[in-house]
């Protein structure tokens, strides 16, 4: 994909810095992170089920041509999918239109839907290393 959203085997590990980095300045998607609650839920289901779910989504939410409820077929909150979702772009295909020049009406091919997901799993990875930085900081300070 354009703007830095390509399959795994295209790039390195730090494959997505360019891609967050312009996220960031977006305030809308930079408002966006884990809470305790999403970081519970993907400790306990591990993140092979949560990029199961993410295939999911992508395929029947983002890939097919014109997406039933397109422009709110992701909610904001319910799955840490969404949040990722909400915070890389990738939540209608307006805005993989608009971030990412995935052009609409046109059904997303396989190989360009893994690299939405590496995306997405990507993010989760990083937010969760924020969010247990942030929880062990807490944590940290409550002991002193």
């Amino acid at each position: 994909m354009a703007g830095g959203v390509k399959t795994g085997a295209e790039m390195d590990g730090k494959r997505y810095d360019s891609a967050f980095a312009r996220l960031a300045k977006s305030k809308f998607r930079s408002r966006f992170r884990l809470s305790q609650e999403d970081v519970e839920y993907i400790a306990a289901k591990g993140m092979a089920t949560i990029r199961t779910h993410c295939e999911d989504f992508i395929r029947t939410r983002l890939a097919p041509s014109n997406p039933p409820k397109d422009g709110r077929q992701t909610p904001m909150r319910g799955h840490p999918v969404f949040k990722a979702q909400h915070a890389c772009a990738c939540c209608c295909r307006g805005c993989l239109a608009k971030w990412w020049k995935v052009p609409e009406g046109e059904e997303i091919p396989a190989e360009r839907q893994a690299g939405i997901v590496d995306f997405l799993m990507a993010w989760i990875e990083r937010a969760m290393a924020f969010a247990q930085a942030r929880d062990g900081s807490k944590n940290n300070s409550r002991r002193s």
